[in-house]
């Protein structure tokens, strides 16, 4: 089916659903798009070095012109929905670094003498995620939704899944 541009209200009394074969996505790097990206299942497939880009949000009631004169609006509610298939290293989610996250991840260690889980809010000025598969999480299995919620905010919830030993667990969060 086609892109579809509406105008005024849509209503649907039963939802809309998301599923198929076009849903998952696999990402190793690069920028990730609304139009591409939001609402779908990202899978991580590679971590060398990996930098994924997130959209500068756009609050503006307005809203951009696309290339063919239609109002494309504003990007409040986009959702990125995050999946480690392939375990990383050293990955980064950052934004355009005017926005910000604010939300709060899990770490989850899976080491066997010392499981633990420690939660982390990010600081205002935090525009990064950093998974190493270690301390910072980022092993197979860890899962990441950050959502576009205001002017200059990214919201991010998640767990993480590394192996760090008792409490070695840090922040996923860092400046860029």
């Amino acid at each position: 089916m086609a892109k579809t541009t509406f105008t005024g209200p849509v209503v649907s009394l039963n939802g809309f659903q998301g599923v198929g074969v076009g849903m998952p996505v696999t990402l190793t790097s690069g920028a990730v798009t609304v139009a591409s990206h939001a609402g779908k299942l990202l899978k991580i497939g590679s971590d060398t070095d990996g930098k994924i880009t997130l959209p500068t949000i756009n609050d503006s009631a307005a809203g951009a012109t696309d290339s063919t004169g239609l109002n494309s609006g504003s990007n409040i509610g986009a959702q990125f929905f995050f999946y480690v298939e392939t375990a990383c290293t050293d990955l980064d989610i950052k934004t355009d670094g005017t926005d910000k996250f604010i939300g709060g991840l899990a770490v989850a260690s899976t080491n066997a003498t010392a499981f633990n889980t420690r939660v982390f809010v990010p600081a205002a000025t935090n525009d990064v995620i950093t998974m190493n598969g270690d301390t910072q999480g980022g092993k197979v299995g860890s899962v990441l939704k950050i959502t576009a919620l205001d002017d200059n905010k990214y919201v991010a919830e998640g767990v993480l899944i590394g192996t760090s030993t008792s409490n070695a667990s840090v922040t996923p969060f860092a400046d860029a």
